[in-house]
């Protein structure tokens, strides 16, 4: 079949290598300059594999997703032409003495909607000390084993690097598309499906939305996180730190890298990275990891993750034509699973990513 893919991020590319690897034709648009340029909302972001962690504000839906996320990504991460940084070590939530109350809350809810088998493990001071010695000042800590994480610059230039027998159009902005056409500001182009993975760039698209019997369109909540280069960096797990305000997250990258950034913020806004979120996002960073005290900024980066209302994923169908959109802050966690449910209406639905 002839595949088109309007949206070359991180949904887009894994389409196309998917179908790819399947044996189709496959054309993908998006109006990046090339494969390494950081407009997509993949490239802001951390990479947590933490299905877990996000019980904290998502559904069922989206931990059963994440589950099935994390081993399709052992699956295809093999299979492209280019390393990726893949690990499952678990990761780490951390409170400071006098937040006990906040992260409780936090802790009892994922507890609560957690299997049996995946709860939180307390660990004492020593515990901690002993897994992570790097980390200084926090009180609580909690281990969620299982968990972990995707270097996310890396695995989208190896999704773009391997995918036989696709056409990469960049600097090529969809104007509008339909079942099996793409329309383009210069031409159009037919295709016998084509898949909408444009996120934030669909605004014109009306999803219905089931609570209220009303249409909605996408919205875009800004990401903004700071890449430190840490020589020496001791930290081996992400780690969260809970907070009555805010969550800050930190991921080491090899070699010798530190990501630290916000979960969400309800803005549209993609200017550049403010003092005050720098201030306080190094200041929770250094009251956990004082080995940054040193640390260089590397990197600051700002974009727009697709949400809808209810803040989850959304596959629509119809006879040539499928849209993926709202994976919101959980693109990485979610992002294999909700594909592979988009392709099964194409191709079939006893499909599966890793058969």
């Amino acid at each position: 079949m002839k595949i088109g893919i309007a949206g070359a991020g991180l949904c887009g590319r894994l389409v196309a290598f998917l179908m790819a690897q399947q044996g189709h034709s496959v054309s993908v648009f998006d109006p990046a300059s090339g494969p390494t340029d950081p407009a997509a909302a993949a490239f802001t972001a951390a990479g947590m594999l933490s299905p877990l962690a996000e019980l904290e504000t998502a559904d069922e839906n989206v931990y059963r997703f994440g589950e099935r996320s994390a081993s399709l990504w052992t699956h295809i991460i093999p299979k492209l032409s280019l390393p990726v940084e893949l690990l499952f070590r678990g990761s780490l939530m951390l409170a400071h003495r006098g937040d006990e109350g906040a992260a409780q809350r936090i802790i009892s809810l994922i507890t609560r909607k957690a299997p049996d088998n995946k709860l939180p493990v307390l660990l004492s001071r020593e515990q901690l000390a002993n897994e992570e010695p790097g980390i200084q000042g926090p009180a609580h800590a909690w281990l969620l084993p299982d968990e972990g994480q995707i270097h996310t610059r890396q695995a989208m230039q190896a999704l773009a690097a391997s995918c036989p027998d696709t056409h990469w159009h960049w600097q090529e902005k969809v104007v509008t598309l339909g079942p099996g056409k793409i329309h383009t500001e210069h031409e159009v182009h037919n295709f016998d499906w084509v898949f909408d993975t444009r996120g934030v760039g669909s605004r014109e698209v009306k999803y219905p939305n089931t609570q209220t019997l009303s249409c909605q369109n996408v919205r875009g909540v800004r990401g903004e996180v700071l890449g430190l280069h840490v020589p020496g960096l001791t930290l081996t797990r992400p780690v969260r730190l809970l907070h009555p305000r805010y969550r800050v997250y930190m991921v080491p990258r090899k070699p010798d890298e530190l990501v630290i950034g916000a979960s969400e913020i309800e803005s549209e806004d993609r200017s550049p990275i403010s003092v005050r979120t720098t201030i306080e996002l190094l200041t929770a960073a250094h009251s956990v990891l004082p080995e940054i005290a040193e640390a260089r900024i590397i990197r600051t980066e700002t974009n727009l993750r697709p949400a809808l209302i209810d803040n989850l994923p959304r596959v629509e169908s119809e006879q040539g034509l499928t849209r993926i959109n709202g994976l919101f802050r959980h693109g990485w966690l979610i992002a294999p699973a909700t594909v592979e449910q988009a392709l099964q209406s194409v191709l079939g639905a006893d499909y599966r990513v890793d058969s």
